[in-house]
């Protein structure tokens, strides 16, 4: 799918995930030309967990393999590199980078639609993005309280609006593998999954304090601030175990 016109990305495979290696700048530029060549991608911002998901559930692994670009957002990520031998230029946050393109595509005025969450919460995300970069359009916005049978609806309202980047936030589990799904029909320059970044932007949760995010342990800060994601967690020391354990194999190619 990639246009041909559009730079190679240099990726490490972590655990035959490719993830791709640049920072922040050459992301943001990247993703620019994407734009421009209006060339559908899917963007994941992967973390251990969803890591650690491909490797046991088969489908979620095709849906990684088949994104056109997988960014280090986890420390553990970023770690797991290093270990491997092939490290990373930096992390590449999720909610950085979402924030990074709206500042990138105030000039060129891109189009923006935003699906997912509750409506109070998707409203107030559409708000406050206007106001804090009044160059991009906010094209269009939804809940994500929609089912499969309303998917063909969803799709021709976010087509209609002809946005360059389509933010999706459904969770992890169910934000991927529905734009995997449908990336073909949407046909929108940058499609990525967000998680709770609508929650941050609205003022319903709080990002990590700076302290957290300097020590690399926001995830330690989101546990803290919702205990009830306790089992999603266990993931994380099974990915460092297993990163230990494998050292030699954790970047060696399919």
């Amino acid at each position: 799918m990639n246009d041909k016109s559009l730079r190679e990305v240099p990726t490490v495979p972590i655990f035959g995930i490719e993830v791709c290696k640049w920072g922040m700048s050459d992301t943001v530029k990247y993703l620019t030309e994407v734009i421009t060549s209006r060339t559908p991608h899917q963007v994941i911002t992967a973390n251990p967990i969803m890591v650690m998901t491909a490797m046991k559930d088969p489908n979620y692994r095709t849906v990684m393999e088949q994104a056109e670009l997988i960014v280090p957002d986890g420390t553990g990520v970023v770690w797991a590199a290093n270990v491997g031998g092939e490290p990373v230029q930096e992390r590449v946050a999720g909610f950085d980078l979402l924030h990074e393109l709206m500042g990138a595509g105030e000039s060129e005025h891109w189009r923006i639609y935003l699906l997912g969450s509750t409506s109070e919460v998707i409203q107030e995300t559409a708000s406050r993005l206007q106001l804090q970069y009044p160059g991009i359009i906010i094209a269009g916005y939804r809940d994500g309280f929609f089912g499969p049978k309303e998917d063909d609806i969803v799709i021709k309202q976010i087509r209609d609006t002809n946005p360059d980047i389509l933010l999706v936030a459904r969770g992890a589990d169910t934000q991927e593998p529905w734009i995997f799904r449908y990336k073909e029909q949407l046909a929108v320059p940058i499609m990525m999954g967000v998680g709770g970044s609508f929650d941050i932007i609205s003022g319903k949760t709080k990002r990590a304090p700076i302290l957290f995010q300097k020590l690399r342990s926001e995830w330690l800060y989101r546990l803290l601030s919702e205990p009830t994601r306790f089992r999603r967690m266990l993931a994380l020391p099974q990915f460092v175990v297993k990163v230990l354990r494998d050292k030699g194999n954790v970047t060696k190619p399919n």
